[in-house]
């Protein structure tokens, strides 16, 4: 792998100024609570459709979510919206669940996230031989740089032909809008010439 470098008012004569203004004003925005949800359980058919069965009777939509296997181990993350009285239901049916499917469970509400930094996703794509601490030598480059990592999964595998511990990850990062993606390119290609890293940074399409 090579590095890549109005609304109209109404016109109705029976219409008052009051419904004119309101009709102008627009409906008001439905308030939305947001819960967290990460669980962990062991890996056995039916798991998800047992959770996402429950969130759906309890009102909630699943606005978000992440799930994969990690060893004989199940882990899943979403973000549940709902109104307060249907995310509080699933605060109350998702424990009951977990305890009767021995799930280790985590809830905690949550908010809105802030889309006005203007930061840039970038791509970040990286393989090479499966060696010790990479994931940090990695998040530590970025961290350093202030830079924010907003998506992140990872893997092992054996090379085709010689069957050399290979190591791949996916990382979503989010560029601040006053860095210089062109310095930071270089730097991160720098970093992986010397880390003996297969990378490339691209804007997320």
């Amino acid at each position: 792998m090579r590095p890549a470098r109005g609304l109209r008012h109404p016109s109705h004569p029976n219409l008052g100024q009051a419904a004119i203004s309101h009709a102008a004003a627009g409906p008001a925005p439905t308030t939305q609570t947001r819960l967290a949800v990460c669980a962990l359980g062991a890996n056995e058919p039916g798991l998800i459709e047992a959770i996402t069965r429950t969130v759906a009777e309890c009102g909630c939509s699943v606005s978000d979510s992440r799930m994969t296997v990690l060893g004989d181990r199940f882990a899943l993350m979403m973000l549940l919206s709902g109104s307060w009285d249907t995310i509080a239901k699933a605060e109350n049916a998702l424990p009951k669940l977990a305890g009767s499917r021995g799930i280790h469970l985590t809830l905690e509400r949550a908010h809105e996230r802030d889309h006005t930094s203007g930061a840039m996703p970038y791509a970040v794509e990286v393989v090479t031989v499966d060696q010790v601490g990479v994931v940090h030598e990695i998040t530590e480059f970025f961290a350093h740089r202030g830079i924010n990592i907003e998506d992140l999964y990872s893997g092992t595998y054996n090379a085709a032909h010689t069957g050399t511990p290979m190591f791949s990850m996916h990382m979503t990062i989010a560029v601040p809008q006053h860095a210089s993606v062109a310095q930071l390119r270089g730097e991160f290609m720098d970093f992986c010439d010397q880390m003996n890293i297969d990378a490339i940074i691209e804007p997320v399409k």
